[in-house]
């Protein structure tokens, strides 16, 4: 059991300071950490309403009044924004959330109970599997219907075939420790075992794989609401917004340029701070 801690996650402030002693991290941390807050008092600070309609202002572009113009039925870009941050990272996180409860608990029992239930698990996730994701999760809103929640559900059951095999990989590499075999010596019972002994010795990697996937949590997010089946109107999402500017490229630039350059900004933040993490748990770093 002793070896078990040992080999156990780095503890949360030896974490911390490790990604302040990273430029990368600790910049890519920061950053996220602001756009996070950005989402939390977004709509105390947004300037306008975002639902409100200026009827003096169709299109208008960048200007004192509306700092990021304004869409083609008079909407404060900005405003939108900012409501938008919140509503596209609840999804992302907890569809991310949703992948990495089940994605764990599947991965890591199939690694640790292995015949026949192993067998028939990951033929079941290679069959998900040989589907995109996307089209996964498209299917899965069709039959469930378009809403914010059922968009939640779509991108979060649609990762997790991806994400159960990866960690399963993990698990089976630590499957024959010392440690392991201590507890079912003694008569542990298996979840106990998968509990308080698999899960939390994968844990730095669980924390690599679950960045990656917000990655793909926010561009399926936004994918969804693009195409009309994530969060309905007059809710402000990024995927939303560009959509309503598509047409609107050259007459009115801003209308998709400031959605995209938010989408493009959080998932390139995230995905820093994920690779950063990556160079952290590295053994060999």
């Amino acid at each position: 059991m002793g070896v078990g801690k040992k080999e156990r996650a780095l503890p949360r402030f030896e974490l911390f300071a490790k990604i302040m002693q990273k430029k990368k991290a600790k910049i890519s941390f920061f950053v996220l950490l602001g756009i996070i807050l950005l989402g939390i008092i977004g709509p105390w600070v947004a300037p306008h309403d975002p639902t409100a309609t200026y009827y003096e202002a169709f299109m208008q572009g960048p200007s004192k009044q509306f700092w990021l113009g304004t869409d083609a039925i008079g909407r404060d870009i900005l405003s939108r924004l900012l409501y938008g941050t919140r509503v596209t990272l609840t999804v992302a996180v907890m569809a991310s959330a949703m992948t990495f409860v089940a994605g764990t608990l599947i991965g890591v029992t199939s690694a640790y109970i292995g015949g026949v239930l192993d067998n028939i698990l990951m033929r079941i996730m290679d069959i998900l599997l040989a589907l995109p994701g996307i089209v996964l999760a498209l299917a899965i809103v069709a039959a469930l219907g378009p809403s914010q929640e059922n968009a939640m559900i779509a991108i979060g059951i649609s990762s997790v075939p991806g994400f159960s095999i990866l960690v399963r990989g993990a698990a089976l590499s630590i499957k024959s420790s010392g440690y392991l075999e201590a507890s079912r010596s003694i008569g542990s019972s298996n979840w106990w075992i998968i509990l308080n002994q698999m899960i939390p010795n994968i844990s730095n990697v669980l924390i690599v794989y679950t960045t990656m996937f917000i990655c793909s949590a926010i561009l399926g997010t936004s994918a969804l609401g693009f195409i009309g089946l994530g969060a309905q109107p007059p809710t402000p999402e990024w995927g939303t917004m560009l959509n309503e500017g598509k047409d609107y490229l050259r007459e009115a630039w801003w209308l998709a340029t400031f959605p995209g350059i938010a989408i493009t900004v959080v998932v390139f933040t995230v995905y820093l701070l994920g690779d950063a993490l990556r160079d952290i748990f590295d053994p060999k770093a």
